[in-house]
């Protein structure tokens, strides 16, 4: 699998956000995408994940732009936003059954994606009692039902602790593994690590950057000037 992304444009009035904005990822990598507040990266994913629209460009998968067939996003592309899609008055099973049938639930928690994600140790504990790691494994949990090539993460380990960041970690390893493509907007030194490639986006330009483990280089790189 090859998906190639070129050309995303987006603008808000006179406001240009995205300009251009090109990369490509194989089977099994994962994209990281660094920038500061307001940069255009949670834009960027939401117009890949056929949510928003842009004003150019183009998404292909195996030479199909899912852009120009947004029916076929959900069946290609997992996504998961900064704010967890999940009803807050629902427990995690039945959260889980809004989108996987009862067999499916069982075999992923015996070891699968829902296992991986640790998503057994809290089935019946309510959304709105649950810690933003939960959330956050739940809502990955709930994006990967359809077992999606592409996976979109907003934020993954924003503010979770080492335990829920290990879940997590654990479980894209094992989604490259298998052949899947990572795209992730992070702030997180951690979780670029695990990125085979990292770009910058500053100004609504993309930017490749070597990441070499310097996050004080990085910040530098990414202040915003005034």
């Amino acid at each position: 699998m090859q998906v190639e992304v070129t050309g995303i444009k987006k603008a808000y009035r006179s406001k240009t956000v995205l300009k251009e904005v090109s990369f490509s990822a194989q089977a099994g990598s994962c994209i990281g995408i660094v920038g500061s507040n307001g940069s255009g990266k949670s834009t960027l994913l939401s117009i890949l994940a056929g949510v928003r629209r842009g004003n150019g460009g183009s998404f292909l998968c195996d030479g199909v732009d899912l852009l120009r067939r947004p029916g076929l996003i959900p069946k290609v592309v997992g996504y998961v936003p900064q704010g967890d899609p999940l009803m807050e008055e629902l427990n995690a099973w039945d959260n889980l059954r809004m989108w996987y049938d009862r067999k499916t639930i069982r075999e992923s928690l015996a070891g699968g994606a829902l296992w991986l994600l640790g998503v057994g140790e809290f089935l019946k504990t309510p959304v709105h009692r649950m810690s933003g790691g939960m959330k956050k494994r739940l809502s990955i949990g709930c994006a990967v039902v359809s077992g999606p090539r592409i996976l979109l993460l907003d934020e993954p380990s924003a503010a979770l602790d080492p335990v829920c960041k290990e879940n997590i970690r654990t479980y894209l390893e094992a989604y490259k593994k298998e052949g899947g493509i990572v795209l992730m907007v992070t702030h997180d030194a951690q979780d670029l690590e695990l990125c085979n490639e990292c770009y910058v986006l500053k100004d609504g330009v993309l930017r490749p950057y070597q990441y070499d483990g310097d996050f004080r280089r990085l910040a530098d790189m990414l202040r915003v000037e005034e």
